[in-house]
Formats: structure tokens, C-alpha cells, sequence
């Protein structure tokens, strides 16, 4: 067994079974074309590639680390893409000149395939601005978000334009860094941990949540911190939360992490889902219509990341029983995704959810409020709870307190015209719907 699929088999005890055979049994190792501190992977299709690249290159290159005490870079190909003498040859030179004090950033990560919408509108302006004055604008920039909205893509993108300017990138994660402090600290090579991290012109570091209760380890970030921006060298760093809400953390750094510029990304509204879905299949060459393309924004969360495997999945399933992908094959593939089991929903819960995605309170949509926000968001409560419960029409009306039944046959009736006509209207519902029906089975 070579080292590249030793390190594949660690993996596999760290990932589900369902995810190692579908994408990392997939790869061969090259021992041609792999070397001490780069390595490179063929994958059978673009997919594959981009998935692994993205969800798992980071990993590999840790466990190498572990296992070897060399940290590579990971090269995911597609088979037959090039020959491996020609990949080698353009992996030599795409290598950083000053590896040992670099950090591998993804490539694919960049300012052009980042889909920009309300949600983080204010955080792309801000990352694309810090390229302009690295070290003076909005130094540091903190990024803060949910799993999945795209932080580390808009920050790698940052890090991929100024190493493109001939600016030293270090990229890493709270993860990666504890482990350098650890080891280094072990082995009494501290000179050559500061080396690395403060010896750069862009400092970027995901996840700084998990530096809470690291005690050790946040002084030496706090001095790491100290001596970047003393030198107006640029900090990025991303979190899942506000700084002052990572509890753990020492309160001088929450403070110095204030400094600069906080811009926060909230989960995408639908049209970006849409466009990001739209984005990936461009970027992987997959060809759906439009309507499979709304109906896989409505079942997805708010994780934007979900949407590279759902395509792979797709894909995948397609290939392996030679079917084309029509809408009716996409909502027999991903019906775990879906998850249609609605034995449990209520009227309250439908109405707490609605209430929640529209902004308006919930005995507001109970009252007799006739406001147009108000109106609409009863309109889709009633009709959302006509279709995934069992309650009759009379008991719809008692509970929204209206005269009769045929006052709801008559907001049926309204909402089903619009379903025909208004194409946003009723991808929103099927949003709604598919939404509260996965979250009961959560």
C-alpha cells in the first residue's frame, strides 16, 4: 500500500462509510507525480474533484502532516485531464517560491465564481477592498456567519488575489494552528512557529471560535496578533459567531478582533441560492433545467455548501443507472433531503415558522389585521397548513378565528391563482413547505 492510500484508509475512519465510498474510494494516489511536500490525486470526473478539493484537501494534507511531519500540498486532478508528467510539471510551478512560510489556499476560490447577493453584500465590498490597501483598510477584518455561507471562499479569495500580487498568504485553520503551536512548543522549535506565522504579509484564520478555553494557545495569537499589526500586515479572520458572543475567549482579544471592520453573512434569500446553484453547475459542466434548479434551492437549508454534493449525488445517480436527470429523478434522489415525513406538523408550528420568515409576529397572522404584509403571511400559514396537515377547513377557520370554512376555500382559491401565475411566488411556498417538513425530522 503506497503512503497516499494509507492516508486515504486514516480518513476513512473519520468520515461516514456513505461519503468515503462515494467520493474518496474514487481516488488514485500518483506516486509518479507526488513528491515530500506536494501530492496529487486523480479523481474520475469533475465532481469528485471539486468536492474533495473542497471539503476534504485541507484534511488530507493534515493527516500527511501526522503521519509523515510534512504538510503538502494536495493536488486534486481529474483522470485523464493531463498526463502526470504535465501535471507535475504545473504543479512545480504553481508551488509558492517560499513554501515552507505559505499556506496552501484553494485555487478555485476566487472573487469571480463568489455569488453575491443581500446577504453578504457587505462582506464581499469589504474583503474585495482590503485587496486594494492590504494592511490599512479594515485591519483586522472579521467574517461571521453560519456554517456553509461562504466565509472561508470570500476570504481565500482575498488571499489568492494578493498572493497574486506577490504578497506572502498564511491560511490557516484555529485547527491547523493549535496543532503547529503544540508541536513546535513540544519539540522547543518556537523560533521557527513565529517564523512562520509573523514572518507574512497576510495572516488568515478560519474559525477563531475554537481558540475558546485555549488558554496557551491565545497568548501566543494575542502576541502573534500584536506583532502583524504593529507591522500594518493584513489580518482576516472568520468565525461562526460575533466576537463578543465566543465565549472562552480572553477579552483582550475580542477587543482587538473589534478593531477593524466586523461584517457578518447571513443565510442566502432564495435568489442566491439560486444563482450560487446556477454558478456550481457552470463551474462543473452539469446541465439541469431551470426547474430542478429551483426545486433543489428549496429543499436545501441555509448551508450553501450542501449544493456540491446534492450536484455530485445527482450526477453520480445518473451515471451509475443511465437515466437522465429530469425533475422527477431529482426528487427521487434527494428525498432524504426532502425529508417528507409530516405526521407531526401543526397548525402552531406552521404559523411560528411563517411568522419567522416573513417577519410579522404570530398572533398578528391569528388577528384581524387587514396591513398587506399581514394578509400575505396568513394567506401562505393557511395554505401551508391545509397541505401538510390533516386539519379541515372548519377547524383551519376556527383556529384563524374566521367566519366559516368558506372563507379558507376562498384563500385556497386565491393562493392557487397565484401558484399559476407568479413563478417567485410559488418557488417561495415550495421553500416554506419543503423547509418546515424537513425540520420536523430533525
Amino acid at each position: 500500500m503506497t503512503i497516499g492510500d494509507s492516508i486515504l484508509e486514516l480518513l476513512k475512519k473519520e468520515i461516514s462509510e456513505i461519503e468515503y465510498n462515494r467520493y474518496i474510494k474514487q481516488l488514485i494516489f500518483s506516486t509518479e507525480a507526488s513528491k515530500t511536500d506536494y501530492v496529487l490525486y486523480l479523481a474520475p470526473n469533475p465532481l469528485i474533484a471539486s468536492w474533495v478539493k473542497t471539503r476534504y484537501s485541507e484534511k488530507i494534507a493534515h493527516l500527511f502532516e501526522v503521519k509523515t511531519s510534512v504538510k503538502p500540498q494536495v493536488i486534486i486532478e481529474v483522470k485523464n485531464k493531463r498526463s502526470t508528467t504535465k501535471a507535475q510539471s504545473d504543479i512545480g510551478q504553481a508551488a509558492p517560491q517560499h513554501s515552507s512560510h505559505q499556506s496552501l489556499l484553494n485555487p478555485a476560490y476566487t472573487f469571480d465564481n463568489y455569488v453575491v447577493g443581500s446577504s453578504n453584500q457587505f462582506a464581499f465590498s469589504a474583503a474585495q477592498s482590503i485587496c486594494e490597501k492590504p494592511g490599512s483598510a479594515y485591519n483586522p477584518l472579521f467574517i461571521y456567519g453560519g456554517v456553509g455561507l461562504g466565509k472561508t471562499h470570500l476570504m481565500q479569495s482575498v488571499g489568492n488575489r494578493l498572493q497574486a500580487q506577490g504578497k506572502s498568504v498564511i491560511y490557516s485553520s484555529v485547527e491547523q494552528f493549535v496543532n503547529d503551536f503544540t508541536r513546535h512548543l513540544r519539540n522547543q522549535t518556537m523560533d521557527r512557529f513565529k517564523d512562520k506565522y509573523r514572518n507574512c504579509d497576510v495572516l488568515m484564520i478560519d474559525d477563531v471560535q475554537f481558540l475558546s478555553g485555549k488558554n496557551q494557545t491565545q497568548e501566543e495569537f494575542f502576541h502573534t496578533f500584536e506583532t502583524l499589526r504593529s507591522e500594518n500586515k493584513q489580518i482576516i479572520l472568520t468565525s461562526d459567531k460575533h466576537p463578543k458572543q465566543i465565549a472562552g475567549l480572553e477579552d483582550r482579544l475580542k477587543s482587538r478582533f473589534e478593531w477593524g471592520l466586523i461584517a457578518d453573512i447571513q443565510p442566502p434569500e432564495l435568489e442566491t441560492k439560486i444563482a450560487i446553484i446556477n454558478k456550481k453547475c457552470e463551474i462543473n459542466r452539469v446541465n439541469i433545467s431551470k426547474d430542478i434548479i429551483d426545486y433543489i434551492a428549496t429543499i436545501i437549508d441555509n448551508n450553501a455548501r450542501e449544493i456540491e454534493g446534492i450536484l455530485s449525488k445527482l450526477h453520480a445517480y445518473a451515471k451509475l443507472m443511465n437515466q437522465e436527470i429530469t425533475l422527477e429523478f431529482t426528487k427521487n434522489v434527494l428525498k432524504e433531503q426532502l425529508k417528507e415525513k409530516r405526521e407531526n406538523i401543526t397548525i402552531e408550528h406552521i404559523v411560528k415558522f411563517v411568522s419567522k420568515e416573513l417577519n410579522v409576529k404570530p398572533s398578528e397572522i391569528r388577528s384581524k389585521s387587514r396591513s398587506k404584509n399581514i394578509v400575505y403571511a396568513r394567506r401562505v400559514s393557511i395554505y401551508l397548513a391545509r397541505s401538510l396537515t390533516q386539519n379541515t377547513m372548519p377547524q383551519l377557520a376556527q383556529y384563524f378565528g374566521m367566519k366559516d370554512h368558506t372563507t379558507i376555500s376562498h384563500t385556497m382559491k386565491k393562493i392557487n391563482e397565484l401558484l399559476k401565475t407568479d413563478e417567485n411566488f410559488k418557488v417561495k411556498i415550495d421553500e416554506l413547505n419543503n423547509k418546515i417538513s424537513a425540520e420536523q425530522t430533525l
